[in-house]
């Protein structure tokens, strides 16, 4: 029987990371489809709001990476007990994509220039206040984004890490032993582990 979700993206770990990672992590079976960013173009405009990830199941497609992961999460047990805890782990998540939009603009500048300039920015200013910030969120809550235990904020974060780094060009993560933390406890989950052993290489 063919595998009741398809989750597409791009041959890159990225946004898409963390989707696996929980779909993995719940044993539940996906077809982990990846196209390749040079046939983007001629894809996007048969995408919802022309953007990836995007699953399709029940013959529904829906995008956005944060909205599936919570989904997933939801069935694997990862979601908050409460609308409290639910509304944390948005919080922390909303965060992370954040971080993503302060490093995107400067990795696909083209202009050199303005390139180093906004990177300096990013690395220095914009970066730091935010890492750092989540960083104390974590030794605050017992090693955890929220509430004390394992949630799909750990493992949105997880995902995303190795992506951070790369955009960075460094292992920014590392200088928070807290976040490091965590993406090292979502990394030791057997499931994940035998995942990160078997995935397809790529540079993000």
């Amino acid at each position: 029987m063919a595998p009741k979700y398809k989750l597409t993206y791009f041959n890159l770990r990225g946004l898409g990371e963390s989707i696996r990672f929980l779909f993995f992590y719940g044993g539940i079976e996906f077809e982990d489809i990846r196209i390749e960013e040079e046939d983007w173009p001629k894809l996007k405009e048969s995408t919802p709001y022309g953007k990836l990830p995007y699953i399709d199941f029940d013959g529904k497609r829906i995008t956005q990476s944060a909205a599936i992961a919570r989904y997933v999460a939801k069935l694997v047990g990862l979601a908050g007990k409460d609308d409290l805890e639910d509304l944390e782990i948005d919080s922390v998540v909303d965060t992370v994509v954040d971080i993503k939009d302060v490093q995107v603009p400067y990795y696909y500048e083209e202009d050199e220039a303005i390139k180093q300039k906004k990177k300096e920015i990013a690395l220095k200013e914009t970066l730091p206040q935010l890492l750092s910030k989540l960083d104390t969120r974590v030794k605050e809550n017992g090693g955890y984004f929220v509430g004390g235990k394992l949630t799909w904020a750990d493992f949105y974060f997880a995902g995303f890490h190795e992506t951070i780094n790369h955009f960075a060009g460094e292992n920014v993560i590392g200088k928070y032993p807290h976040l490091q933390a965590v993406a090292n406890k979502v990394y030791a989950i057997p499931a994940i582990k035998a995942w990160i052993a078997k995935r397809p290489v790529t540079d993000r």
